[in-house]
C-alpha cells in the first residue's frame, strides 16, 4: 500500500499520508483561476453550485441531484440550483404544449 496501512478517510493524501488541507486547495484553485484570467469572484464552491445546475439541466431525478451533493432537503438543494434561461424557457414550452394537448383531447 503506497500511503501506508493506516485507514484515513480523505478524498486527497499528502505523501506525508496526512489530508490535502481545504486552505491549499482553495490556494491552488485560486492560483488557477487567476492563471487563466477568471473572475475573482469565482471560488471552489461555485464549482459545486455548477454541478448541481448541470445536472438539473441535464434532466437528472431531483432526488439524485440532493443525493450526489448531500443535502438533507430538496430546498436546500435548489438553492444551490441557477438555471439558464434556455433552460427555463425549455420547460415552460413543454409545460404548455403538455397543456394544449390535454385542452385539446377534452
Amino acid at each position: 500500500d503506497r500511503f501506508g496501512s493506516r485507514d484515513l478517510a480523505a478524498m486527497w493524501v499528502t505523501e506525508r499520508n496526512t489530508r490535502v488541507s481545504a486552505k491549499y486547495v482553495d490556494a491552488r484553485f485560486s492560483a488557477l483561476r487567476d492563471g487563466a484570467g477568471l473572475d475573482p469572484a469565482l471560488t471552489l464552491h461555485c464549482l459545486r453550485h455548477s454541478y448541481v445546475t448541470h445536472l438539473v439541466e441535464y434532466g437528472y431525478a431531483d432526488k439524485f441531484v440532493q443525493d450526489q451533493v448531500g443535502h438533507l432537503h430538496a430546498s436546500t438543494t435548489s438553492i444551490y440550483t441557477s438555471v439558464s434561461g434556455d433552460f427555463k424557457n425549455r420547460v415552460l414550452s413543454d409545460a404548455l404544449r403538455r397543456f394544449r394537448q390535454m385542452e385539446a383531447e377534452l
